[in-house]
Parts: structure tokens; sequence; C-alpha cells
């Protein structure tokens, strides 16, 4: 029997839960039907997950349930409609949790509008947990954590105790011990569309020839530094969200060197920087004597950018979250190992309390914090 065969039959006690409930809301219509050549969004992420052999698919419809019915392919698999969808999506995957068949002993948390993630990354996902037992795994791209995550029966409980908008993500913190870290070469996993701009971008991601990589569709060569900037403060920004983008201005008017991370951007998409890094690996960036992290992934990466930051004793870390994310995220850091010293350096929520709401006024907060930290260590030095 070979590999290959022994690898679909472990995969026989995984089944996929499809998360296609949501309103849509950023969109403005039911992006499970918008139109990828052929097929819809949903249609192929379905198709995607046929593509492994599974024991089952569940499929939980919330808004829109009738129309997506009516025009997608959902022969072979248990529909669940979450009627109470506007909750958030705590509720569909209690509902798909349910729903699977007790001898499923893990579950694939696929979400509808992720249609490029490869079908041999969904089977490495399976593989990685029938080798290690884990009870959760988490695919990586270039260090970047991705989606589906796989999940083990023994916590299904913790995930369908969850309330609110919220996903798995909020159970990470309990399970340090418990997680699988894996990486893949596909920038799939990281592709996923809120907005029609999001829309727009994957269209071209899918128009690209066959075996490009995604980061290869736009000018994404890391901008040259300029000659002073051993003497220049850096401000490293994670995430491409517009408090992020704000600060990227400020940061250059202010005579800082400015470095963008985000597996998915281009000088274009961040015209306030000075370097693109695409890796969530800060060993990559030049030395820096003062190094200030600014996490605004809305919850993309902020535990491992904060780790990063923490190893690479960077001046100033923090993270912009409100209060109860920034404790969940400290709370995950110490379960992790982290020490309550170095956990101790992050500023979460970030920023001068300014009374701040605009995008724009919490980047000036932060930067107010950054610059009087940076004044902090002048005067040291001098001293």
């Amino acid at each position: 029997m070979t590999d290959q065969i022994k690898a679909e039959q472990a995969n026989d006690s995984v089944g996929a839960l499809i998360l296609a409930a949501g309103t849509s809301s950023r969109m403005g219509e039911p992006k499970q039907l918008l139109r990828i050549g052929d097929n819809t969004l949903l249609g192929q992420v379905l198709a995607n997950v046929r593509g492994v052999s599974l024991a089952q698919i569940v499929v939980v419809l919330g808004a829109s349930a009738d129309a997506i019915k009516h025009q997608v392919d959902l022969a072979g698999l248990k529909v669940v409609v979450n009627n109470s969808y506007h909750q958030g999506m705590g509720t569909s995957l209690a509902a798909g949790l349910a729903a699977l068949e007790a001898t499923v002993n893990a579950a694939l948390i696929v979400l509808a509008d992720q249609p490029f993630v490869q079908p041999e990354t969904l089977k490495k996902i399976c593989q990685e947990y029938r080798r290690t037992q884990a009870q959760i795994v988490i695919p990586l791209y270039k260090g970047f954590r991705g989606n589906p995550v796989l999940l083990d029966r023994s916590v299904f409980p913790e995930v369908m105790a969850l309330r609110g908008d919220i996903g798995c993500r909020a159970i990470f913190g309990s399970h340090p011990e418990g997680i699988v870290k894996l990486p893949v070469e596909d920038a799939g996993i990281l592709l996923d569309i809120d907005s029609k701009a999001d829309f727009e971008k994957l269209k071209i991601f899918r128009s690209a020839a066959p075996g490009r990589a995604a980061l290869e569709l736009a000018d994404l060569k890391h901008r040259e530094m300029p000659g002073d900037s051993q003497s220049r403060p850096e401000l490293v920004i994670v995430g491409q969200e517009a408090v992020a983008m704000a600060m990227a201005g400020l940061g250059r008017l202010l005579n800082f060197i400015v470095t963008a991370v985000d597996p998915l951007l281009s000088v274009t998409d961040f015209p306030g920087a000075d370097r693109i890094l695409r890796d969530l690996n800060f060993s990559h960036l030049p030395k820096s004597a003062e190094r200030y992290v600014v996490v605004a992934s809305r919850g993309k990466f902020d535990e491992e950018a904060i780790e990063q930051a923490l190893e690479t004793e960077s001046a100033y870390v923090a993270l912009v979250a409100n209060k109860k994310r920034g404790q969940e995220v400290i709370a995950g850091l110490r379960e992790k190992g982290v020490s309550p010293q170095l956990l101790g350096r992050v500023h979460a929520p970030a920023g001068l309390d300014i009374g701040a709401h605009t995008p724009q006024e919490i980047a000036l907060s932060i930067m107010a914090e950054i610059v009087r930290q940076h004044r902090k260590r002048e005067v040291g030095s001098v001293s």
C-alpha cells in the first residue's frame, strides 16, 4: 500500500465544516455567489474541499440561504441553516460542529470566502493531524497564520461555547501545547474576500499563469534603504488596515524608516513604506538600534508578530486592538511561555489616550507614544 493511499485512508476520520452563513456586509451583496470564472465563490471552495478524501462535509448557511441553495451544487453534503447567523460566527461554528457525525474525530474549519486554498494543502493539514495527534493544526505561509485550521474533537466543546463574532482563534491561547503549526507553500491560505477591492485583487491572482506565486503579481521587491538608515529610527508596521496606512504617512513625515510587514503587500499598496517585508521573520530586517513595532493586523498575525518583536528586542512593541483583545493576546503568549517581564513591555492597547476615534487619530496617538519613547531613549543615551 502506497504512502498516498495510507494518507487518504487516514483522512477518513476527518470532516470539513464550511462556514457560509455571513451577511457580506462589507461586500454589499452575497459574496458566496460572486462569480469566479464559471463557478461561484462558494462553489470553488466546495470543489477544493471535495478534492480531499473526507468522512463528511457540512455546510452552514444563514444569510441568503435560499439563493445559495438554488445557485450552488450542494449535492451529497449536509446543509445546516443557522437562523442565528446575525449573532456572529460563533453560532455557525456551534451549529456546524453539532451536525458532524460522531465518528468524525476532527474537522477542517473552512471559510467560504477563501477559494484559492489548494486541495493538496488540505490533505497536508489532515496528514499532519494524523501524524501528530494535535488538538489544533494551523497552516503557515512564510510565518503568517492562515486558514483553514483543523480542530480535534477534544476542543469542540470549547468552540461550541463561543459567543459573538469570534472564530476558533479565541481558544488558541488555552492550548499552547496542543497546537501544531504547519508551513505550507500555498498563499491561498491568506487570501480571503471581504470587500470589492479584495475581490478585484483576487481576480488578478486567479488570472496569473499556472504555478506563479500570488506575491509575484506585483512589484514586491524590497525597496532599498536610504543611505543614512542606520542613524534613523525604524517604524515596523504589521498589517495593512487603515490605521497602518495612516501610521506609515506619519512615520515618514517624522523621518522614521518605515517597514510594512504583510504577506500580500506591494509597494504600490503601501506607498508610505520604505521597505516591504513579506515574511513574518524580523531577523530578515537590517540591524536597527531603535525599532518601534506596531501590530495592526486585525487579529490575523497578532501573537506571532508580537513574539517576533520581543525576540528581536525592539524598543517599542504595541498592539492596535481594544483592551479585551489585548488581554487575550497577552494571556495567550503567557500560556506559550513568554516571560511576564517581556510581556510587560507590550503596549496593548497602543497609543496615548487622546480620545482618538478615526484611524488617523489612532495613528496619531500611537506615533505620539513612539516619539515620547524615542526622545526618552535619546536623553538616556546622552546621560
